[in-house]
Formats: C-alpha cells, sequence, structure tokens
C-alpha cells in the first residue's frame, strides 16, 4: 500500500514526480484519484447541509488557534459583532488569498474550505509531500466566512443590506473594508473568490446544469488580458480538467462584464491573478454536498499548480472555449401537457420553479409556474413528456385529520391516488412545516389550481379520468409508485 501511494505521489506532485520518473513540469496531470480519496478521508463530518451557522464552523476554526499548523487572527466583527477570521497556512513565497461565504446564501465553498483545513493538517497518510510543497511554496490566506450575519439568516446581503461583492471600490461596509485590509496587508499574487451561482444555468447546448462557473473577471472595461489575468485564466483551465474528469460538460464560463464595484474584478487590478468559483446546481444534490467535494478538489489541486507553476502549461484558448453560462434550466418540465382556458384547448410545456423561504431556523419551499408555452430551449431537473395527459385540479379531503401524525405514507397515497391533494388539520406543528407531499391547511383551503403564471404547482396530470401523476408544490409523484422523494410544503 505504502509503495503503490509512492507511484501515486509520483504522478500527482511534480517535484516528486521529477526525482521519480523524470517528467518535466509541462507533462503535470493532476491525479483525480489521489484528490477524490483525500476528500473523502478529510471531509469535516459535522457539516452535512448547507444551511449551516457562524457557530457552526466558529468552534472549527477557533480550534486552530492551538495548533501549529495555521496562524488564526482575527480580522474584525460583522456589523452584528460576529468575528471575522483568517487563517494562515504555509510561509512560501506565493502568496495566495481566498475569501468564502461574503454573500450569505452561497457556502459551499466554506464547507469545502473545513474539508480542506483538515486534509492541511493531517500526516502520515501518504500525503505529506503534498503538505510540504504547500508550506514551503505559498503562503495561504483563508478567510472563510465573510459575512456571518448574512449567513446566520440565509441571504445574500449584510445586516444592513448591503451586497458586499459590490463594496470594493467604495469599502463601506464593515465587512467590506475588513477584506480590503486584508488584501493591502497579505498583497496576494494569487485570489480565488468563492461563491454560488444560481441552480437555473445550463451549458449551452446541452440539458445540463452548469455544475461549477468559473471566471478570470476583467480589470478594466475593455476586457483586456494582462500576464495577471492571462495566470487567472490558466489556473481555471487546470481547475475545468480536474471538473471534466467528473461533470463532463457541466462547467461554464461566468458572465465577465467589467465589475468596477466587484472584488473579484479590483483583486485582478490590484495585481493579484483572481478566479471565481461559482458552485451552481447538480441533479439529486439540493444540500450541495458532491459539488462541495469537487470544490474542495479543484481548490487543492488548485493550491499544487500555483506552489509548482505548473498552471503556466496551460494555453488560455482553452479557457476561452469554455461556453458562458446560459439561463434555461427549471426545476420541473412538462412537456406538451393538453390545457384549456375559455374554452380555447391548448397543448404546451410548462415551466415549474421552486424557491427556498427562509423561517426561523428552518425553510420552507413554495412552487409557482414560471412559464408557458413552447420551451424547447428551456430544460428541467427532472422532465415528463405529457403528451395524451390533461392538466385535472385535485380535490380538498372532506374530513379533517387531528393532527399531520395521523397521515401515515401509506394513507398518503390512497388520498393522491383518489384524487386529494390538499387535507385540513385540527392542530398545527409548532413549525408549520412538514415533509408530506399534500396541500395541509388548518383553516382557509387552498384556492382551486389552475395552469396561470404565478400560480402554485398543485395538481394532477391524467388521461381518460385516469389519475397518473400529481404534482405537489412543484415535485412530481409517480402514482404508480410506492413512495416518494422530499418535499416541503407550507402549512396555511
Amino acid at each position: 500500500m505504502a509503495q503503490l501511494m509512492k507511484v501515486l505521489l509520483c504522478v500527482f506532485v511534480w517535484f516528486v514526480a521529477s526525482q521519480c520518473t523524470g517528467r518535466t513540469q509541462e507533462e503535470y496531470v493532476p491525479d483525480t484519484g489521489l484528490l477524490e480519496a483525500a476528500y473523502e478521508q478529510y471531509r469535516e463530518p459535522s457539516i452535512n447541509h448547507r444551511r449551516f451557522k457562524h457557530a457552526d464552523i466558529e468552534p472549527l476554526i477557533t480550534r486552530r488557534m492551538a495548533d501549529s499548523v495555521f496562524d488564526v487572527v482575527q480580522l474584525g466583527v460583522s456589523v452584528l459583532k460576529k468575528p471575522i477570521y483568517q487563517l494562515r497556512f504555509g510561509d512560501g513565497p506565493r502568496r495566495v488569498m481566498m475569501w468564502s461565504q461574503m454573500h450569505g446564501d452561497e457556502p459551499t465553498a466554506t464547507m469545502a474550505l473545513m474539508d480542506l483545513f483538515n486534509f492541511l493538517e493531517g500526516n502520515g497518510d501518504g500525503m505529506d509531500s503534498i503538505r510540504q510543497l504547500l508550506r514551503e511554496q505559498t503562503s495561504i490566506y483563508f478567510i472563510p466566512m465573510l459575512n456571518p450575519d448574512g449567513a446566520d439568516v440565509y441571504t445574500r446581503r449584510n445586516a444592513m443590506d448591503v451586497d458586499l461583492n459590490r463594496d470594493a471600490r467604495e469599502g463601506a461596509t464593515v465587512e467590506g473594508s475588513i477584506l480590503i485590509q486584508a488584501a493591502k496587508t497579505v498583497r496576494p499574487r494569487y485570489a480565488f473568490n468563492l461563491h454560488d451561482q444560481n441552480i437555473y444555468y445550463n451549458v449551452p447546448g446541452t440539458t445540463n446544469p452548469v455544475t461549477v462557473a468559473l471566471l478570470a473577471p476583467a480589470y478594466n472595461e475593455a476586457r483586456d488580458i494582462n500576464d495577471v489575468r492571462a495566470g487567472a485564466m490558466k489556473i481555471a483551465v487546470g481547475m475545468n480538467r480536474v471538473l471534466q474528469q467528473f461533470i463532463p460538460q457541466g462547467v461554464a464560463k461566468y458572465d465577465d462584464t467589467y465589475t468596477p464595484r466587484g472584488f473579484g474584478d479590483n483583486f485582478q487590478s490590484w495585481g493579484a491573478s483572481t478566479v471565481l468559483v461559482e458552485s451552481g446546481g447538480y441533479k439529486g444534490d439540493p444540500e450541495k454536498q458532491y459539488i462541495r467535494k469537487l470544490n474542495f478538489m479543484i481548490i487543492l489541486n488548485a493550491l499544487i499548480e500555483i506552489a509548482q507553476g505548473s498552471y503556466q502549461q496551460y494555453d488560455i484558448d482553452e479557457y476561452h472555449a469554455l461556453p458562458f453560462n446560459q439561463t434555461g434550466m427549471t426545476d420541473l418540465m412538462l412537456r406538451n401537457l393538453r390545457v384549456q382556458r375559455d374554452d380555447v384547448p391548448l397543448v404546451v410545456d410548462v415551466s415549474i420553479r421552486r424557491s427556498e423561504i427562509t423561517q426561523d431556523t428552518a425553510y420552507y419551499v413554495h412552487s409557482r409556474i414560471d412559464d408557458i408555452g413552447d420551451l424547447r430551449d428551456s430544460h428541467g431537473y427532472d422532465e415528463i413528456d405529457a403528451s395524451g395527459y390533461e392538466f385535472i385540479q385535485g380535490r380538498v379531503y372532506p374530513t379533517p385529520f387531528p393532527s399531520i401524525d395521523h397521515i401515515t405514507p401509506q394513507r398518503v397515497l390512497e388520498l393522491l391516488r383518489t384524487g386529494y391533494i390538499a387535507v385540513q388539520v385540527q392542530q398545527l406543528p409548532e413549525s408549520r412545516i412538514h415533509g408530506l407531499p399534500l396541500q395541509i391547511f388548518h383553516h382557509s383551503p387552498p384556492t382551486p389550481a389552475s395552469i396561470n403564471l404565478g400560480r402554485e404547482a398543485n395538481f394532477y396530470l391524467g388521461r381518460g379520468g385516469e389519475l397518473h401523476y400529481a404534482i405537489v408544490n412543484g415535485y412530481l409523484v409517480d402514482l404508480s409508485q410506492d413512495s416518494w422523494g422530499s418535499y416541503f410544503n407550507y402549512i396555511r
């Protein structure tokens, strides 16, 4: 096993590889198997969902003040007086700076940084040569949560309702000024601006969502390419090569319009080769745990390539070949559905989207009919060919249930299969949030469903009077199956 790990490292780490096999810097090829194994070994187990709070990660940071691996400092506090920390790893000449969650509802990279911290603290696992390379060749400055106030309520802006990524020019916010001061102190040569984008981008020419978007931001209005920006493009190429092994045709570029107020654009103009990473969507990964893994791998590999200088081997034409994000995804697409309004029949595509509404420490999902018509250029995470099906309204069950607890999974399916999509309960749960594929109400029954823009998506698809599918809160329920997935509804 030790010998096998040595062979893998000879491929993975350039300065080891050059000694073991005679490979040159230009022949460096990332070992994605080793990157994946590192993630699986060092994934931080205390975080397994994306709506974590500042209090969840603060102990993971402060406990590292006592070891010799990281230098941990408090840079300042947020508007609501929550500490903002910086961790430094390594004492090498190549200064790297990265920050995450400047938008409070963009947490994917923050999770990956917690995993990366665990990896950098590891030893005796056959990967010490990587740590030694990073320690000797780089000084890496991490700010894992720049906007703790926004993170605690899962919102984009800070507690003053300012978008921190539009504060690089003025530095008016306390959090923005902290990042500006950190940049002045560190004077990084490389930077990573870590974000999440919405899940409704697709890769042009495909039905694939953009799982990760990359960008070497412009540093001026003309979007010129100097050595600094070209370096960022090359680093992005290396990241894309890793990603293509896991999400082929799942990577695109973010919009490169120059934003004079944006931090990425300004870091680029300040002389730091800056890469924007935007974590998007991946089917079956609502908590973004797979995308978290991808973040870990591409960040670690990029740091290795910076330490080696091997990113210079790439051609920026490969970066330019990446397509730009295209807005063409939806949550559920119904194709060729027969509907009727004012006695006028019509066959249309129906796009349904779901949005998350934060409520205290939890959230519920609210669906809406987002578009109707010829939607051949749009794609659903879930799609069904509804040819031959018609829209059918659901009914309200006539007898109230005492509580949610009296509605068993088998009873749910019985209700749905007999046309009852809404039920009344006499006692509401304290959280008012449940996970049943039913419309639950206490007093007023829901408005009857219709295929109208903006209306909630709660209805049936049927053929010849027989019900085949239920659409409940924007989720598709196959009535021929004996189970369903996860559903979040709001009790009225």
